[in-house]
């Protein structure tokens, strides 16, 4: 079995976010099965049909594209079709990376300043 490192971010703020605030633990579950068949595929973007995240999570084909159209107002996914019936790939909209990276480049140049 193979262990998939996810961001802390992840859990302590999207976790509590998404089902708390949103209230849908649903769309939680689907971020996390998308991270996890983009951390498996080693891809920028992942095809999966909605039954397949409806498998994978446990959920309904109606929850899982609830989940979907909330991560995507949320910002937190993109969704790419080619066609209208044809299977959409996602993609993982990650700010608190670079959120993090300007921060830290704030803080290299902040501290080249002070010496």
């Amino acid at each position: 079995m193979q262990h998939i490192p996810v961001d802390e971010y992840v859990i302590d703020v999207l976790l509590p976010d998404l089902t708390g605030h949103d209230h849908s633990p649903p769309a939680f579950l689907v971020y996390l099965i998308l991270w996890t068949a983009l951390y498996r595929e080693e891809e920028k973007r992942v095809a999966l049909s909605l039954q397949k995240i409806s498998e994978a999570t446990g959920l309904s084909k109606s929850a899982v594209q609830k989940a979907v159209r909330l991560l995507k107002r949320r910002g937190l996914i993109k969704v790419f079709k080619a066609r209208p019936t044809g299977v959409p790939e996602y993609e993982l909209v990650r700010h608190w990376v670079r959120r993090r990276a300007r921060q830290s480049l704030k803080r290299s140049e902040s501290k080249a300043l002070r010496e």
